[in-house]
């Protein structure tokens, strides 16, 4: 049967290797459980994308597993060929990185990649709420402030790798940021503004467990947004390991707000969504609730 058969798609050099050492046990739980499984290796992003692409136009169950850029292309693979229609397609994760935002915002341990194949041996399909935005779609955070600046300052850097990256980026980019100069539309209505950040979440967590929507649910078919208002940059730091355990939203300088629509523009803005570069803004965010099948707890 279709929904029984499983594409496992791999970045091996996920989480400095783990994915490859953890793949044969990975594999044999999939079997074990009686699915079909076929496994393609990726070399690189392009690759992957290529081979995602491909498993999903055969349909049945496209399991990804690395980190989250390779759950991104996962993500905006398996959206496209629901919403054309083929209900027979779905996602599965296994979380092999150093993030692994997306899996923590779906319930799923961000560590634990047997847990996640035994979800799939289980069935347990869900559909959860998608974010469209600059034509692509993403299952965590648009990060477009102070946020952002961090996540281009991290992907620069050659070392260290993995999660470690972004408390030296953020560290570094403390040093020069001052506030931004955004003009939303939130369901219509026009807000100028200055703020750190804006971040736009489907999802609770990106940059390696930091929850920056700390409420935010994938089923509700909602937007979160969570503005941060001008501070100090003694303040900033002060609040920063309470980004880690969402307990920051209790400061004065948060704004928080529930949205279907919200257009981001400001003078030298960018944005990020689950980790990736989106562009420079214009750029409208839209909720798809329901528009990814997947499998989650």
């Amino acid at each position: 049967m279709t929904g029984r058969r499983v594409t496992l798609v791999v970045n091996p050099s996920s989480g400095k290797g783990r994915a490859q050492e953890l793949l044969p046990q990975v594999a044999g739980c999939l079997r074990d459980g009686g699915l079909e499984l076929r496994i393609l290796l990726s070399r690189d992003y392009a690759e992957a994308r290529s081979m995602i692409e491909s498993a999903a136009a055969d349909g049945g169950i496209v399991a990804v597993m690395g980190g989250d850029g390779m759950l991104h292309l996962g993500l905006n693979a398996v959206a496209e060929r629901y919403a054309a229609g083929d209900s027979s397609i779905s996602l599965a994760m296994i979380p092999a990185g150093t993030g692994n935002d997306l899996c923590r915002g779906l319930g799923l341990a961000a560590n634990d990649a047997i847990g996640a194949a035994r979800l799939i041996v289980a069935g347990k399909r869900d559909l959860v709420d998608v974010i469209e935005v600059a034509g692509r779609r993403i299952g965590t955070v648009l990060a477009t402030g102070f946020d952002a600046m961090v996540n281009r300052r991290a992907n620069a850097l050659a070392f260290p790798k993995g999660a470690a990256r972004y408390p030296l980026a953020t560290l570094a980019e403390l040093r020069v940021f001052s506030p931004l100069r955004y003009q939303l539309t939130i369901d219509g209505e026009q807000r100028d503004l200055d703020a750190m950040l804006v971040a736009v979440g489907n999802t609770c967590c990106y940059g390696g467990g930091i929850r920056i929507c700390p409420d935010a649910d994938p089923r509700d078919g909602l937007l979160d947004l969570t503005i941060i208002h001008p501070v100090s940059r003694f303040r900033l730091l002060r609040l920063l390991p309470k980004l880690y355990t969402g307990e920051f939203v209790s400061d004065p300088c948060v704004e928080r707000l529930h949205a279907r629509e919200i257009e981001v523009d400001g003078p030298g803005l960018v944005a990020f969504g689950d980790g990736e570069l989106l562009g420079a803004t214009p750029l409208t965010a839209r909720i798809q609730p329901a528009a990814l099948p997947v499998f989650a707890p």
